[in-house]
């Protein structure tokens, strides 16, 4: 049983992420796993405050950032209500070229996908040398949102060279980019080379994915190459932090030869 007089390991002082958006973290946890369910009243907010062990106002502060997502109600003289479950969590399985279309389809949740622009633009050189552009440096840009039931889970920027790509700028983009460069272009997409990194999301990307700023997220760097070792996209992908997660499996350990010294 929790004591109320005593705050839990909730909030950690050390943490540059502000107060409050730990707490709100928490709180979506206990609603994401079932603790708390729809319909169901939260504890009084000078009890959480005491667990959390921070003041009213920053505990009422955590309680606006998901009751403005829909996820608590506030109701004057009464408390505050859960009123929907979290979204979902997706778990991106780092084994295979995977597209977020068939991941959020294996899932079970229904994908919907918004397309920001998509637009000829000349190439950072970053972006140049990695896709082997030379000197022309014209890229396709496809800035895209990807949502599942209604809650937006990844912001792309997807970086394609024009001369391979031009049409796909008069196609319906809205589905896997992979699919459509497969089975469009007839491309072989043999392998992947992705670069992970922890961020936390400024307020263009935090507004797009509808979350507050400096939000926990994920970036990936993503380099396909097909069939012939050419590069044929860079994206760019952020993912927000909560509700999405990477798995890798990685094969047994081995002592390289010589490495070990055994004194008997």
């Amino acid at each position: 049983m929790i004591k109320v007089g005593s705050a839990l390991k909730i909030v950690d002082e050390s943490n540059p992420i502000p107060k409050y958006l730990q707490i709100s973290s928490w709180l979506r946890e206990l609603i994401q796993t079932g603790r708390y369910k729809a319909g169901e009243k939260l504890p009084s907010e000078m009890d959480l405050s005491k667990m959390c062990g921070v003041n009213r106002n920053t505990l009422r502060q955590a309680i606006s950032e998901l009751a403005a997502i829909g996820l608590l109600r506030k109701e004057k003289g009464t408390g505050t209500f859960v009123t929907a479950p979290s979204p979902a969590e997706l778990r991106h399985k780092l084994e295979r070229i995977e597209s977020t279309t068939e991941l959020m389809r294996d899932s079970g949740i229904a994908q919907q996908t918004k397309i920001l622009s998509k637009r000829v633009e000349r190439a950072s050189e970053y972006i140049a040398k990695a896709l082997f552009l030379g000197a022309n440096k014209k890229v396709i840009v496809v800035r895209r949102v990807r949502a599942g039931d209604g809650t937006p889970y990844i912001y792309e920027e997807s970086y394609l060279p024009y001369d391979l790509f031009k049409e796909i700028l008069n196609m319906d983009l809205t589905g896997s980019m992979y699919k459509i460069i497969s089975e469009q272009f007839n491309i072989v997409l043999a392998r992947c080379k992705q670069t992970l990194s922890a961020v936390n999301l400024d307020a263009k990307i935090a507004k797009i994915l509808d979350l507050p700023v400096n939000t926990a997220g994920i970036f990936m760097e993503s380099l396909t190459f097909d069939e012939n070792s050419i590069p044929v996209e860079v994206l760019y992908s952020y993912h927000r932090g909560d509700k999405y997660k990477f798995e890798i499996e990685v094969g047994r350990y081995h002592t390289k030869a010589g490495e070990l010294n055994i004194t008997t």
